[in-house]
């Protein structure tokens, strides 16, 4: 991964917590809306780790197979991304 992975692990990590809380908040039959609240939150907070991730690899791995790469793993490469951001568009 091209991405700083400390940083990916912290978010990641942080995500994983924010989690925990909030099944104990569930298993604590606390209030729908501060769940829902918590929820967005983690929500957030994965998709700020994976455009993390997305911009790591189209500056590393997307822009040396641009540049070094044959035309297949470009293309390749290209596929990925155009792939992903179908999927983030849904």
């Amino acid at each position: 991964m091209v991405a700083d992975e400390k940083t990916v692990l912290n978010l990641l990590k942080t995500a994983r917590g924010q989690l925990d809380a909030v099944i104990r908040m569930v298993e604590e039959d606390r209030y729908c809306i501060d769940i829902s609240n918590q929820l967005m939150a983690i929500e957030s907070l994965v998709a700020k780790t994976n455009a993390i991730v997305l911009k790591a690899h189209i500056a590393g791995c997307v822009r040396s197979a641009c540049h070094c790469g044959t035309d297949a793993e470009r293309d390749e490469k290209l596929a990925e991304i155009e792939d992903v951001i179908g999927k983030l568009s849904r």
